[in-house]
Protein backbone atom coordinates (compact mmCIF):
# COMPACT_ATOMS: atom_id res chain seq x y z
CA UNK A 1 0.00 0.00 0.00
CA UNK A 2 0.99 3.47 -0.56
CA UNK A 3 0.19 5.77 2.44
CA UNK A 4 0.45 9.49 2.73
CA UNK A 5 1.53 10.50 6.45
CA UNK A 6 0.07 14.78 6.75
CA UNK A 7 1.85 15.73 10.00
CA UNK A 8 5.20 14.42 11.32
CA UNK A 9 4.47 15.21 14.73
CA UNK A 10 4.10 12.68 17.77
CA UNK A 11 1.23 10.17 16.49
CA UNK A 12 2.32 11.44 12.73
CA UNK A 13 5.77 10.47 12.73
CA UNK A 14 5.29 6.89 14.94
CA UNK A 15 2.48 6.02 12.36
CA UNK A 16 4.74 6.64 9.54
CA UNK A 17 7.75 4.86 10.30
CA UNK A 18 5.60 2.29 12.52
CA UNK A 19 3.22 1.58 8.69
CA UNK A 20 6.80 1.43 7.05
CA UNK A 21 7.99 -1.29 8.90
CA UNK A 22 4.95 -3.43 7.98
CA UNK A 23 6.20 -3.02 4.40
CA UNK A 24 4.27 -0.26 3.29
CA UNK A 25 5.09 2.69 1.32
CA UNK A 26 5.13 5.78 3.45
CA UNK A 27 5.82 9.72 2.75
CA UNK A 28 5.58 11.79 5.54
CA UNK A 29 4.76 15.15 4.63
CA UNK A 30 5.36 18.38 6.91
CA UNK A 31 5.19 22.23 6.37
CA UNK A 32 8.58 22.93 8.45
CA UNK A 33 11.58 22.94 6.47
CA UNK A 34 13.47 22.80 9.39
CA UNK A 35 11.71 19.83 10.50
CA UNK A 36 11.86 17.63 7.05
CA UNK A 37 15.46 18.78 6.77
CA UNK A 38 16.28 16.96 10.21
CA UNK A 39 14.28 14.02 9.55
CA UNK A 40 16.18 13.60 6.02
CA UNK A 41 18.98 13.90 7.63
CA UNK A 42 18.34 10.83 9.93
CA UNK A 43 17.24 13.14 13.20
CA UNK A 44 14.24 12.42 15.22
CA UNK A 45 12.64 15.63 16.57
CA UNK A 46 11.07 13.94 19.52
CA UNK A 47 11.85 11.42 22.24
CA UNK A 48 10.76 8.10 21.86
CA UNK A 49 12.43 4.43 23.02
CA UNK A 50 13.33 2.70 19.39
CA UNK A 51 12.03 5.37 16.91
CA UNK A 52 15.34 6.38 15.60
CA UNK A 53 16.78 3.20 15.20
CA UNK A 54 12.89 2.29 13.21
CA UNK A 55 13.53 5.09 11.09
CA UNK A 56 16.91 4.65 10.18
CA UNK A 57 16.15 1.06 9.40
CA UNK A 58 12.69 2.00 6.75
CA UNK A 59 14.46 4.77 5.27
CA UNK A 60 17.18 2.32 4.26
CA UNK A 61 15.02 -0.01 3.05
CA UNK A 62 13.11 2.37 1.12
CA UNK A 63 9.83 2.19 2.29
CA UNK A 64 10.11 5.56 4.44
CA UNK A 65 10.81 9.52 3.08
CA UNK A 66 10.09 12.75 4.22
CA UNK A 67 8.98 15.62 2.31
CA UNK A 68 7.53 19.16 2.22
CA UNK A 69 5.13 18.86 -1.02
CA UNK A 70 1.99 17.16 0.02
CA UNK A 71 0.82 17.17 -3.31
CA UNK A 72 3.85 15.00 -4.62
CA UNK A 73 3.06 12.38 -1.43
CA UNK A 74 -0.73 12.35 -1.83
CA UNK A 75 -0.55 11.58 -5.74
CA UNK A 76 -1.24 7.38 -6.17
CA UNK A 77 -1.67 7.35 -2.73
CA UNK A 78 -4.09 4.41 -1.35
CA UNK A 79 -4.78 6.18 2.07
CA UNK A 80 -3.85 9.89 3.22
CA UNK A 81 -3.53 9.84 6.88
CA UNK A 82 -3.92 13.60 9.00
CA UNK A 83 -2.30 13.69 11.57
CA UNK A 84 -1.77 16.89 12.64
CA UNK A 85 -2.23 19.22 15.82
CA UNK A 86 -6.00 19.94 16.91
CA UNK A 87 -4.56 22.12 20.23
CA UNK A 88 -6.82 23.01 22.91
CA UNK A 89 -8.28 26.22 21.53
CA UNK A 90 -7.89 29.43 23.58
CA UNK A 91 -10.99 30.62 25.52
CA UNK A 92 -13.61 27.83 25.29
CA UNK A 93 -11.50 24.51 25.49
CA UNK A 94 -12.86 23.55 21.88
CA UNK A 95 -10.19 21.21 19.77
CA UNK A 96 -8.64 23.41 17.18
CA UNK A 97 -10.01 21.94 13.85
CA UNK A 98 -7.98 24.28 11.78
CA UNK A 99 -4.71 22.02 10.89
CA UNK A 100 -7.16 19.15 10.08
CA UNK A 101 -9.66 21.63 7.85
CA UNK A 102 -6.53 22.84 5.99
CA UNK A 103 -5.43 19.55 5.70
CA UNK A 104 -8.24 18.15 4.21
CA UNK A 105 -8.75 21.25 1.92
CA UNK A 106 -4.84 20.65 0.65
CA UNK A 107 -5.60 16.95 0.12
CA UNK A 108 -8.90 16.97 -1.66
CA UNK A 109 -7.19 19.58 -4.70
CA UNK A 110 -3.99 16.82 -4.90
CA UNK A 111 -5.86 13.66 -4.96
CA UNK A 112 -5.63 12.24 -8.72
CA UNK A 113 -7.13 9.03 -7.97
CA UNK A 114 -9.60 7.13 -5.09
CA UNK A 115 -8.05 7.35 -2.07
CA UNK A 116 -9.16 6.72 1.69
CA UNK A 117 -8.60 9.91 3.91
CA UNK A 118 -7.95 9.10 7.36
CA UNK A 119 -7.95 10.80 10.58
CA UNK A 120 -6.10 9.80 13.09
CA UNK A 121 -5.70 13.46 15.00
CA UNK A 122 -8.18 13.28 17.98
CA UNK A 123 -11.19 15.12 16.81
CA UNK A 124 -14.73 15.99 18.00
CA UNK A 125 -17.35 13.66 16.92
CA UNK A 126 -18.55 14.75 13.58
CA UNK A 127 -15.41 16.24 12.02
CA UNK A 128 -15.05 13.72 9.84
CA UNK A 129 -18.16 14.54 8.11
CA UNK A 130 -16.69 18.13 8.03
CA UNK A 131 -13.34 16.82 6.74
CA UNK A 132 -15.54 14.94 3.61
CA UNK A 133 -16.75 17.99 3.14
CA UNK A 134 -13.80 20.18 2.39
CA UNK A 135 -11.91 17.58 0.55
CA UNK A 136 -15.18 17.69 -1.71
CA UNK A 137 -15.53 21.15 -2.05
CA UNK A 138 -11.81 21.65 -2.72
CA UNK A 139 -11.77 19.19 -5.36
CA UNK A 140 -15.79 18.30 -6.42
CA UNK A 141 -14.14 15.39 -8.72
CA UNK A 142 -12.30 13.89 -6.40
CA UNK A 143 -13.05 10.39 -5.64
CA UNK A 144 -12.29 9.33 -1.89
CA UNK A 145 -13.98 8.17 1.20
CA UNK A 146 -13.09 9.25 4.78
CA UNK A 147 -12.42 7.27 8.03
CA UNK A 148 -11.56 7.40 11.52
CA UNK A 149 -8.44 5.96 12.97
CA UNK A 150 -7.89 6.82 16.46
CA UNK A 151 -4.35 6.49 17.85
CA UNK A 152 -4.01 5.42 21.30
CA UNK A 153 -0.25 5.02 21.54
CA UNK A 154 1.00 5.82 25.26
CA UNK A 155 4.53 8.40 24.83
CA UNK A 156 6.81 6.57 26.15
CA UNK A 157 5.97 2.90 24.25
CA UNK A 158 4.56 3.98 21.60
CA UNK A 159 6.29 1.42 19.01
CA UNK A 160 5.45 -1.66 21.37
CA UNK A 161 1.46 -0.36 21.49
CA UNK A 162 1.48 0.12 17.83
CA UNK A 163 2.80 -2.94 17.22
CA UNK A 164 0.68 -4.97 19.59
CA UNK A 165 -2.15 -2.44 20.31
CA UNK A 166 -5.26 -4.13 22.66
CA UNK A 167 -7.54 -3.07 19.58
CA UNK A 168 -7.10 -0.91 16.31
CA UNK A 169 -10.56 0.83 16.09
CA UNK A 170 -11.41 2.14 12.77
CA UNK A 171 -14.46 3.92 11.33
CA UNK A 172 -15.71 3.67 8.07
CA UNK A 173 -18.74 3.96 6.04
CA UNK A 174 -18.42 1.90 2.90
CA UNK A 175 -16.81 -1.79 1.87
CA UNK A 176 -14.44 0.05 -0.46
CA UNK A 177 -12.78 2.18 2.43
CA UNK A 178 -13.13 -0.86 5.27
CA UNK A 179 -11.17 -3.16 2.39
CA UNK A 180 -8.17 -0.64 1.88
CA UNK A 181 -8.13 -0.01 6.12
CA UNK A 182 -7.89 -4.08 6.25
CA UNK A 183 -5.25 -4.03 3.96
CA UNK A 184 -2.92 -1.62 5.99
CA UNK A 185 -3.48 -3.26 8.90
CA UNK A 186 -3.55 -6.71 7.42
CA UNK A 187 -0.10 -7.50 9.63
CA UNK A 188 -2.07 -6.50 13.17
CA UNK A 189 -4.38 -9.15 12.11
CA UNK A 190 -2.75 -11.86 10.57
CA UNK A 191 -1.20 -12.19 14.35
CA UNK A 192 -4.88 -12.00 16.02
CA UNK A 193 -4.81 -8.27 17.37
CA UNK A 194 -8.32 -6.95 16.86
CA UNK A 195 -9.35 -4.77 14.44
CA UNK A 196 -12.55 -3.31 15.39
CA UNK A 197 -14.97 -1.37 12.68
CA UNK A 198 -17.67 1.08 13.79
CA UNK A 199 -19.11 4.25 12.18
CA UNK A 200 -17.04 7.44 12.07
CA UNK A 201 -19.39 9.14 14.96
CA UNK A 202 -18.54 5.81 17.31
CA UNK A 203 -15.01 5.87 16.65
CA UNK A 204 -14.66 9.67 17.33
CA UNK A 205 -16.40 8.89 20.32
CA UNK A 206 -14.30 5.72 21.50
CA UNK A 207 -11.21 8.15 21.55
CA UNK A 208 -12.65 10.41 24.19
CA UNK A 209 -14.47 8.46 26.23
CA UNK A 210 -11.60 5.92 26.73
CA UNK A 211 -9.03 8.75 27.53
CA UNK A 212 -12.05 10.51 29.50
CA UNK A 213 -12.41 6.84 31.75
CA UNK A 214 -8.49 6.86 32.29
CA UNK A 215 -8.26 10.84 33.06
CA UNK A 216 -11.38 9.81 35.82
CA UNK A 217 -9.41 6.73 36.96
CA UNK A 218 -6.11 8.61 38.00
CA UNK A 219 -8.33 11.42 39.51
CA UNK A 220 -10.20 9.10 41.41
CA UNK A 221 -7.08 7.86 43.16
CA UNK A 222 -6.00 10.53 43.71
CA UNK A 223 -8.62 11.85 45.57
CA UNK A 224 -9.05 8.63 47.78
CA UNK A 225 -4.99 9.52 48.43
CA UNK A 226 -5.81 12.62 49.94
CA UNK A 227 -8.72 11.01 52.08
CA UNK A 228 -5.80 8.48 52.91
CA UNK A 229 -3.08 10.88 54.49
CA UNK A 230 -6.04 12.19 56.92
CA UNK A 231 -7.43 8.61 58.08
CA UNK A 232 -3.99 7.22 58.42
CA UNK A 233 -4.12 4.84 55.36
CA UNK A 234 -1.77 3.94 52.99
CA UNK A 235 -2.90 4.54 49.40
CA UNK A 236 -0.32 1.69 48.02
CA UNK A 237 -2.05 -0.81 49.88
CA UNK A 238 -5.36 0.38 48.96
CA UNK A 239 -4.77 0.75 44.94
CA UNK A 240 -3.55 -2.84 45.61
CA UNK A 241 -6.47 -4.02 47.08
CA UNK A 242 -8.88 -2.15 43.99
CA UNK A 243 -6.57 -3.40 41.18
CA UNK A 244 -7.00 -6.91 42.28
CA UNK A 245 -11.11 -6.91 41.68
CA UNK A 246 -11.32 -8.09 37.80
CA UNK A 247 -14.16 -5.40 37.33
CA UNK A 248 -11.68 -2.73 38.06
CA UNK A 249 -8.25 -3.75 37.36
CA UNK A 250 -5.05 -2.69 38.46
CA UNK A 251 -3.53 0.02 35.70
CA UNK A 252 -3.88 3.69 36.26
CA UNK A 253 -4.19 3.33 40.13
CA UNK A 254 -0.77 4.91 40.82
CA UNK A 255 -1.05 8.16 43.32
CA UNK A 256 0.64 11.19 41.95
CA UNK A 257 0.67 14.87 41.45
CA UNK A 258 -2.04 14.63 38.96
CA UNK A 259 -2.75 13.95 35.07
CA UNK A 260 -0.76 16.10 32.16
CA UNK A 261 0.45 15.21 28.92
CA UNK A 262 -0.53 16.17 25.28
CA UNK A 263 -3.65 13.91 25.15
CA UNK A 264 -5.95 13.44 28.42
CA UNK A 265 -5.73 17.52 29.68
CA UNK A 266 -6.74 18.30 26.27
CA UNK A 267 -9.19 15.45 25.51
CA UNK A 268 -11.10 15.96 28.72
CA UNK A 269 -11.75 19.64 28.28
CA UNK A 270 -12.85 19.36 24.54
CA UNK A 271 -15.40 16.14 25.66
CA UNK A 272 -16.58 18.71 28.56
CA UNK A 273 -17.48 21.27 25.81
CA UNK A 274 -18.75 18.65 23.25
CA UNK A 275 -21.52 17.88 25.85
CA UNK A 276 -21.82 21.71 26.48
CA UNK A 277 -22.96 22.08 22.89
CA UNK A 278 -25.14 18.96 22.47
CA UNK A 279 -26.87 19.76 26.25
CA UNK A 280 -25.49 16.92 27.71
CA UNK A 281 -23.42 17.84 30.26
CA UNK A 282 -20.35 16.01 31.22
CA UNK A 283 -20.58 16.06 34.74
CA UNK A 284 -18.19 13.65 35.92
CA UNK A 285 -15.30 14.69 33.23
CA UNK A 286 -15.88 18.39 33.52
CA UNK A 287 -15.37 17.40 37.98
CA UNK A 288 -12.40 15.18 37.11
CA UNK A 289 -10.72 18.30 35.36
CA UNK A 290 -11.85 20.50 38.18
CA UNK A 291 -10.52 18.44 40.79
CA UNK A 292 -6.49 17.54 38.66
CA UNK A 293 -6.23 21.15 38.84
CA UNK A 294 -6.78 21.07 42.60
CA UNK A 295 -4.67 18.29 43.19
CA UNK A 296 -1.58 19.86 41.53
CA UNK A 297 -2.20 22.86 43.95
CA UNK A 298 -2.53 20.31 46.46
CA UNK A 299 1.27 19.44 46.33
CA UNK A 300 2.36 22.71 46.14
CA UNK A 301 1.30 23.47 49.80
CA UNK A 302 2.53 19.90 50.93
CA UNK A 303 6.03 20.97 50.03
CA UNK A 304 5.45 24.36 51.40
CA UNK A 305 4.93 22.37 54.72
CA UNK A 306 7.71 20.66 54.09
CA UNK A 307 10.08 23.76 53.91
CA UNK A 308 8.01 25.30 57.32
CA UNK A 309 5.68 27.45 56.09
CA UNK A 310 7.82 29.21 53.51
CA UNK A 311 9.51 28.91 50.04
CA UNK A 312 11.63 32.14 50.87
CA UNK A 313 15.34 31.52 50.19
CA UNK A 314 15.08 27.81 50.35
CA UNK A 315 17.17 25.56 47.64
CA UNK A 316 14.96 22.69 46.09
CA UNK A 317 16.08 19.91 44.17
CA UNK A 318 13.56 18.88 41.71
CA UNK A 319 13.84 15.14 40.06
CA UNK A 320 11.96 15.07 36.57
CA UNK A 321 9.88 17.83 35.17
CA UNK A 322 8.50 15.59 31.98
CA UNK A 323 4.98 14.64 32.41
CA UNK A 324 6.02 10.91 32.71
CA UNK A 325 9.16 8.94 32.11
CA UNK A 326 10.40 8.12 28.38
CA UNK A 327 9.34 11.50 27.02
CA UNK A 328 10.39 14.87 26.38
CA UNK A 329 6.99 15.82 26.17
CA UNK A 330 6.22 18.86 28.99
CA UNK A 331 2.64 19.31 27.69
CA UNK A 332 0.42 20.17 30.78
CA UNK A 333 2.91 18.63 33.39
CA UNK A 334 2.38 18.92 36.80
CA UNK A 335 6.09 20.12 36.78
CA UNK A 336 4.51 23.34 34.98
CA UNK A 337 2.21 24.35 37.72
CA UNK A 338 4.60 23.06 40.37
CA UNK A 339 7.75 24.50 39.91
CA UNK A 340 7.25 28.23 38.89
CA UNK A 341 4.86 28.30 42.12
CA UNK A 342 8.14 27.48 44.07
CA UNK A 343 10.33 30.08 42.17
CA UNK A 344 7.53 32.75 42.74
CA UNK A 345 7.95 31.88 46.33
CA UNK A 346 11.20 32.77 46.41
CA UNK A 347 13.17 29.16 46.08
CA UNK A 348 16.34 28.47 44.52
CA UNK A 349 15.26 25.54 42.50
CA UNK A 350 17.60 23.15 40.63
CA UNK A 351 16.14 20.51 37.98
CA UNK A 352 17.30 17.93 36.81
CA UNK A 353 15.72 15.40 33.90
CA UNK A 354 17.26 13.00 31.50
CA UNK A 355 15.31 14.58 28.42
CA UNK A 356 13.13 17.69 29.46
CA UNK A 357 15.47 20.34 29.45
CA UNK A 358 15.11 21.17 25.84
CA UNK A 359 11.48 22.03 26.17
CA UNK A 360 11.61 22.75 29.75
CA UNK A 361 13.99 25.77 29.47
CA UNK A 362 11.70 28.14 27.83
CA UNK A 363 8.78 26.67 30.20
CA UNK A 364 10.24 27.34 33.18
CA UNK A 365 12.26 30.59 33.46
CA UNK A 366 14.55 30.97 36.70
CA UNK A 367 15.32 27.13 37.35
CA UNK A 368 19.08 25.74 37.49
CA UNK A 369 19.53 22.70 35.33
CA UNK A 370 21.96 20.07 36.14
CA UNK A 371 23.06 16.85 35.44
CA UNK A 372 22.35 14.61 38.31
CA UNK A 373 20.33 14.27 41.52
CA UNK A 374 23.08 14.56 43.54
CA UNK A 375 24.35 17.77 41.97
CA UNK A 376 21.15 18.98 42.67
CA UNK A 377 20.94 18.49 46.00
CA UNK A 378 23.96 19.66 47.04
CA UNK A 379 23.15 21.63 49.99
CA UNK A 380 19.48 21.80 49.04
CA UNK A 381 16.73 21.98 51.73
CA UNK A 382 14.31 19.67 49.88
CA UNK A 383 14.52 17.32 47.09
CA UNK A 384 10.91 16.63 45.06
CA UNK A 385 10.57 13.66 43.34
CA UNK A 386 8.16 14.58 40.46
CA UNK A 387 8.20 12.43 37.52
CA UNK A 388 9.67 8.22 38.04
CA UNK A 389 12.42 7.93 35.81
CA UNK A 390 14.23 4.80 36.36
CA UNK A 391 17.11 7.17 37.07
CA UNK A 392 15.52 7.97 40.30
CA UNK A 393 14.22 4.25 41.24
CA UNK A 394 17.53 3.33 42.92
CA UNK A 395 18.62 6.25 44.01
CA UNK A 396 21.31 6.25 47.01
CA UNK A 397 19.32 8.06 49.49
CA UNK A 398 21.97 8.29 52.20
CA UNK A 399 24.96 9.76 49.66
CA UNK A 400 21.87 11.94 48.80
CA UNK A 401 20.88 12.86 52.33
CA UNK A 402 24.34 14.01 53.13
CA UNK A 403 24.54 15.87 50.79
CA UNK A 404 21.78 18.52 51.25
CA UNK A 405 21.58 21.54 53.88
CA UNK A 406 18.49 19.56 55.82
CA UNK A 407 17.47 16.14 54.19
CA UNK A 408 14.02 16.12 53.92
CA UNK A 409 11.94 14.89 50.82
CA UNK A 410 8.61 15.12 49.15
CA UNK A 411 8.01 12.00 46.97
CA UNK A 412 5.24 12.35 44.74
CA UNK A 413 5.48 9.43 43.27
CA UNK A 414 6.04 6.75 45.83
CA UNK A 415 8.74 5.28 44.84
CA UNK A 416 10.66 5.07 48.60
CA UNK A 417 9.03 4.77 51.54
CA UNK A 418 9.09 6.35 55.22
CA UNK A 419 11.52 3.76 56.69
CA UNK A 420 13.93 3.28 53.86
CA UNK A 421 14.33 7.38 53.82
CA UNK A 422 14.44 7.60 57.70
CA UNK A 423 16.96 4.60 57.31
CA UNK A 424 18.78 6.90 54.98
CA UNK A 425 19.05 9.86 57.10
CA UNK A 426 16.25 12.15 56.07
CA UNK A 427 14.85 13.90 58.60
CA UNK A 428 11.09 14.61 57.10
CA UNK A 429 9.87 12.29 54.21
CA UNK A 430 6.41 13.08 52.57
CA UNK A 431 4.93 10.91 50.10
CA UNK A 432 1.02 11.21 48.33
CA UNK A 433 -1.64 8.94 50.20
CA UNK A 434 0.27 7.67 52.81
Amino acid sequence: MKIAMIGTGYVGLVSGVCFSDFGHEVVCVDKDPGKIDRLNAGQVPIFEPGLEALMAKNVSAGRLSFTLDLAEAVAGADAVFIAVGTPTRRGDGHADLTYVMAAAEEIGRALTGYAVIVTKSTVPVGTNRKVAEAAAAANPDAKFDVASNPEFLREGAAIDDFMRPDRVVVGVESQRARKVMADIYRPLFLREFPVVYTGLESAEMIKYAANAFLATKITFINEIAALCEKVGADIKDVSKGMGMDGRIGNKFLHAGPGYGGSCFPKDTMALARIGQDHAVPMQITETVIKVNDEIKRRMIDKIVDLCDGSLNGKTIAVLGVTFKPNTDDMRDAPSLTIVPALVGGGAKVRVVDPQGQREGEALLPGVKWVESPYQAAHGADLVVLLTEWNEFRALDLSKLAKKMETPRMADLRNIYSLEEATEAGFQTYAAVGR
